[in-house]
C-alpha cells in the first residue's frame, strides 16, 4: 500500500474507527515507513486489532449454551430478557431475540454493563441481524393488578408469542417463566453469559428507555428521562411534591404513600 499516497491523517481517519480493521498489507508499509508518526500510527492499529481479536473470543464465549443445543437437535433458539422490574414508574418490557449462531456481534453484553450510547448502536445491529426479535409489554396498571414478578412473566410470554416464529429451545434469563414453547433452559445471570439474552437485555433496555424519554414530556417534572422510573432521590422527591402520575405503579409503597393527588 502506498502510505504516503493516502497520507497519515486520512489512514488515522479510515481505520481507527471501531469495526473498522486494517487491510492487508498496511501494517508493514506503516512500519517501513521512515516517519516517526507512521511507525507510531502501526502500533496503534495493532494494539486495536489485538483488542478487537480479543474482544471477538469474548463473544464468541458466549455462544456455548446455544451451541450445545443446537449439537443436541434445537435448531431455532430464541434468548429473552426483562427490563423494568424495579422502577416506581413505567412499564416491564420484554425482548425475545433469535440470532443466527454463533454471530459475532462485537460489545455484546448485559445491557447494564453497556454504555447508553453503545447500547444504541448495538440494538440497531441486533435488530438488523436477528433472524427474529420482539417486544413484549406490562403496563403499570396491570403491574399493579398482577403483581411485578407475575407482570415480568407475562412481559416474557409476550414477547416469545410475539415473534412471528415458534423456537424449540427459549433461555430465559435468572428464573423459568410459564407456558413457553418447546424446551426451556433458565440461566442465572445470562444477560452476562448467553449471547442471545444479551441481544434481548439490550434491545428491552433501549425500547424502554426510549418510552420514559417520551415519559418525561408527557409527564414534566418527575425527570424520567434522568432515572427512567427508578426510585432516586430526585424522583422521591418529585413524587412527594406532585404526586403519582399516570404511569406511576399505584401498588408499589413510594407511591402509595406520595400525598398528592394525580395530576
Amino acid at each position: 500500500m502506498e502510505v504516503r499516497r493516502i497520507g497519515l491523517a486520512e489512514l488515522r481517519r479510515r481505520y481507527t474507527q471501531d469495526g473498522v480493521a486494517p487491510p492487508p498489507g498496511l501494517l508493514r508499509a506503516l512500519r517501513a515507513d521512515a516517519r516517526a508518526g507512521a511507525r507510531a500510527l502501526a502500533d496503534e492499529l495493532q494494539l486495536r486489532s489485538r483488542r478487537r481479536a480479543a474482544e471477538r473470543r469474548r463473544v464468541m464465549r458466549l455462544w456455548r449454551m446455544e451451541r450445545e443445543l443446537s449439537a443436541d437437535g434445537f435448531a431455532c433458539i430464541a434468548g429473552v430478557d426483562e427490563v423494568g422490574m424495579g422502577p416506581l414508574a413505567g412499564p416491564v418490557i420484554a425482548a425475545a431475540v433469535v440470532l443466527p449462531l454463533g454471530l459475532a456481534i462485537l460489545g455484546l453484553d448485559d445491557s447494564k454493563r453497556v454504555r447508553a450510547e453503545e447500547r444504541e448502536r448495538l440494538e440497531v445491529e441486533i435488530r438488523a441481524r436477528a433472524l427474529a426479535w420482539a417486544l413484549g409489554c406490562v403496563e403499570p396498571a396491570e403491574i399493579d393488578r398482577v403483581n411485578i414478578y407475575r407482570a415480568g412473566q407475562l412481559a416474557m410470554q409476550r414477547a416469545v408469542a410475539a415473534l412471528g416464529l415458534v423456537p424449540d429451545a427459549v433461555l430465559v434469563d435468572g428464573r423459568s417463566v410459564p407456558a413457553l414453547p418447546g424446551r426451556q433452559v433458565a440461566v442465572v445471570g445470562g444477560d452476562a453469559r448467553i449471547a442471545s439474552i444479551a441481544a434481548a437485555s439490550i434491545v428491552a433496555k433501549v425500547h424502554r428507555d426510549r418510552l420514559m424519554l417520551e415519559a418525561d414530556r408527557v409527564h414534566p417534572g418527575y425527570g424520567f428521562a434522568r432515572h427512567v422510573g427508578y426510585s432516586t432521590p430526585e424522583h422521591l422527591e418529585a413524587l412527594a411534591r406532585l404526586g403519582p402520575s399516570a404511569i406511576h405503579r399505584r401498588s408499589f409503597a413510594p407511591v402509595r404513600g406520595a400525598a398528592c393527588p394525580t395530576p
